[in-house]
């Protein structure tokens, strides 16, 4: 096996009713105000959010709330919560929604510990992250695996721009994942999760690395089929309580860094897709289905034996030549995109055929106007970008 350094302290209370002991938790960490995050009104709808206000209440705790993060979670909401916070003297930031919520409640904690630094230094690299917060989430989606991730994204409306910060303090300290939460979520917003924690694995399981761990392997190939297999159980049954614990675990496991343990993270398909999400505010998981074809069709000449294992490993793909079953995982994945009602090219994702000077725009985004290259599987430049895109663009 290959070195790694693994670490994920995040405690997780797992299950129906998980909800119900928020404030027991919180208070065995010796916190007492809590700052609680959320998006729309869904969760006061379905009175969740009331309910944790009550109980919080009841156990002597001190709450605010603050309401209104949207999807590809925005800068300026942040700082305005960071200065709410900051007046509570906010020592828990509760986050009660998907991964938009959370990483916005992550963004909050680091500015409450970090008075004095603009929250976009970090984001930027300007500024190193030390402290943090105490975070916890309370997860309403099964998607982006923020809950235990050490990752957070953030979009600067003024420059369009959607950046992703990786560092362990943005581990929250706790989560609590009752999967009949994500039953009142929209069906789309459903499968643009599952999208996300597939690809969250892919971005993983795709590597150069000579000698990949074969037990990292085989934790990513039966996450991915556990989700294929569940997610088409949502389909037709979308309250179905097994089908969503399945998917919500493989979510957090999808993004605590377990299924890439001794490789390196590519996530191409991250950094294209996230410059389609801060250009046209299109939904994450979507923009991500929308470039994986084209990268996979662009990359997959580098190492088609990693392909072809994929195809053998999560599609059951047995005959053919290794160049035939490579090819073939990636027809039946975009065909599986496509059965889940997923976008796979611009026109699917609703943002149309774009012009040259868009398409270089985009790349421009990715590669830092041809100064740098992302990925690892295949290092992507600008022209690379470009091409990307123009085979996404019909």
């Amino acid at each position: 096996m290959q070195s790694f350094n693994f670490k994920c302290p995040t405690e997780i209370v797992f299950g129906k009713g998980a909800e119900e002991h928020i404030a027991e938790k919180i208070k065995a960490y010796g916190k007492s105000r809590v700052f609680i995050v959320y998006g729309g009104g869904s969760v006061i709808e379905t009175g969740l959010l009331p309910r944790i206000e009550s109980q919080l209440t009841a156990a002597g705790l001190s709450l605010q709330v603050r309401g209104g993060v949207k999807p590809n979670p925005r800068l300026a909401w942040v700082r305005g919560a960071i200065n709410d916070a900051m007046i509570f003297k906010a020592d828990f930031i509760l986050a009660v929604g998907g991964g938009s919520v959370i990483d916005s409640a992550k963004a909050v904690a680091h500015g409450v510990a970090n008075p004095g630094v603009d929250i976009w230094d970090f984001w930027s690299g300007k500024v190193k992250l030390e402290k943090t917060t105490a975070i916890g989430a309370v997860l309403t989606l099964a998607a982006a695996g923020s809950e235990t991730s050490d990752s957070a994204v953030l979009t600067n409306e003024e420059t369009g721009k959607k950046s992703g910060l990786n560092t362990d303090l943005n581990r929250p300290t706790l989560a609590f994942m009752n999967p009949e939460l994500a039953f009142t979520a929209p069906k789309r917003q459903v499968f643009c999760g599952i999208a996300d924690i597939l690809m969250h694995t892919m971005e993983r399981y795709f590597t150069t690395d000579p000698a990949p761990n074969d037990m990292t392997d085989l934790i990513a190939e039966g996450l991915m089929k556990n989700v294929i297999k569940h997610s088409r159980t949502l389909l037709h049954d979308p309250k179905n309580y097994d089908a969503m614990s399945e998917i919500m675990w493989c979510g957090s496991l999808s993004h605590n860094n377990l299924t890439g343990l001794g490789r390196a993270k590519d996530f191409a398909c991250h950094k294209l897709g996230h410059e389609l999400s801060g250009r046209f505010d299109v939904t994450h998981g979507a923009s991500l289905t929308t470039v994986w074809g084209s990268w996979a069709g662009y990359v997959w000449q580098d190492n088609p034996e990693r392909f072809a294992k994929f195809a053998e490993k999560v599609w059951d793909i047995t005959e053919g030549t290794v160049e035939e079953k490579a090819q073939k995982g990636i027809e039946i994945t975009i065909a599986y995109f496509k059965e889940l009602d997923m976008p796979t090219n611009f026109t699917e994702l609703g943002i149309g055929v774009q012009n040259k000077e868009m398409i270089e725009y985009l790349a421009d985004m990715v590669t830092a106007n041809g100064t740098k290259t992302v990925a690892t599987f295949h290092p992507i430049d600008k022209e690379t970008a470009m091409e990307i895109y123009n085979m996404a663009n019909h």
